[in-house]
């Protein structure tokens, strides 16, 4: 019987490649490997040559993407990233159009969100899109907390004072994180990993859901075997976040708001001027989860108002990243930038990326059972 073909589009990174290609072919999958962002690629040839097949593109270039994914006429049953490369309609078209030998049928993202992929298009082109929800979860949390922590004590400019040789003393002493109110907007499980930290340190902390209260994080069902190690979620300690139903209520009553919510048509933009001159005098936001959810030129101009409310930022995520990476908030001292890198702590990605072999090879063996799929 011949063996269904997965294109990796974007692999795991360093020691993790291995436990990633082994665990697809353990599961009887033809593997091609994208060697563009592996780091040593003569090191994987060597290898892995004679196990799994090659190439070498740009996924981010939509035409270069579609045409390894079809090459030769072969096509792939399913292709997997964890960047989200994204995957619109004339890609879709593309990969499942009719005389593949292999039309594509699964998509797979190793990590939380599936907002690079156009959904309806997969639906009609009858491609299921699947994701790893939960696999970094703590990862995240632990991230929003050093950003919350780096910016309430003011680090980076202590640490830029430093290194030019100036001893900076403290013009007024902080707050402690007890003294603070944290607001969460999205308590899901990463949101609620957070408040279980935030609680931990004596914060008072509220949340606001644009769904029915969730009072615990749902646990991801995990498939792979039990000899591999998986992460333990931490579960929230100390009291759930008080609910709070409204959003221009939360943001009012808040020191710090740390957004925990997908990219959906409903929550791009959602955190715009208006939102955000509802703030508390000297408030922070948190921004772990995806870019388009704030109004990036807003967020820079309340920045940049020495009399607005919001006095600091902190962007993990931004409208355009990789080699599209601009933002307007590119030089504001009080705009603490990273590089959508909350999640990437080595259990996470590799849970992520075990799992998400896990559910491409169950939905490609007519499995569905228990796998997480998003639709439009």
């Amino acid at each position: 019987m011949e063996r269904s073909r997965v294109l990796l589009v974007d692999a795991a990174p360093g020691a993790l490649l291995g436990r990633e290609l082994e665990r697809l072919l353990g599961h009887g999958l033809a593997v091609t490997l994208n060697l563009r962002r592996v780091a040593d690629g003569a090191g994987a040839r060597a290898d892995w040559g004679g196990r799994v097949d090659f190439t070498d593109f740009d996924p981010f270039d939509e035409a270069a993407l579609l045409a390894e994914t079809v090459r030769d006429g072969l096509g792939h049953h399913a292709v997997k990233s964890r960047a989200g490369v994204p995957l619109r309609a004339a890609f879709l078209a593309g990969a499942t159009r009719p005389g593949l030998a292999h039309p594509l049928r699964v998509i797979g993202r190793a990590g939380a969100g599936t907002d690079h992929v156009e959904l309806a298009a997969a639906a009609r082109h009858g491609v299921t899109v699947t994701h790893t929800p939960g696999s970094n979860a703590d990862a995240v949390a632990e991230f929003a907390l050093a950003q919350l922590l780096a910016l309430t004590r003011g680090l980076r400019s202590y640490d830029e004072a430093a290194h030019r040789g100036e001893w900076r003393a403290a013009t007024a002493p902080p707050e402690e994180l007890s003294e603070l109110t944290l607001g969460i907007v999205g308590p899901g499980r990463i949101g609620l990993a957070l408040a279980g930290r935030a609680s931990a340190l004596g914060m008072e902390v509220q949340a606001f859901s644009r769904r029915p209260a969730v009072t615990s994080a749902p646990a991801a069902r995990d498939l792979a075997p039990a000899s591999t190690p998986q992460p333990t979620p931490t579960p929230a300690s100390g009291p759930a976040p008080r609910p709070n139903r409204s959003l221009p209520d939360l943001l009012a009553t808040s020191d710090v708001v740390s957004l925990h919510l997908p990219l959906t048509p409903e929550t791009r933009g959602l955190i715009g001027r208006a939102e955000l001159a509802l703030m508390r005098p000297g408030a922070i936001l948190l921004n772990t989860a995806r870019g388009g959810i704030v109004d990036e030129q807003a967020l820079a101009d309340a920045l940049r108002d020495p009399a607005h409310p919001l006095a600091a930022a902190a962007v993990d995520t931004f409208e355009h990243e990789h080699a599209a990476f601009a933002s307007p908030l590119f030089g504001l001292p009080n705009a603490l930038l990273t590089p959508h890198v909350a999640g990437m702590t080595r259990t996470a990605m590799a849970t992520a990326a075990l799992r998400c072999a896990d559910h491409i090879a169950a939905l490609l063996a007519g499995r569905p059972e228990g796998i997480p799929v998003v639709t439009a």
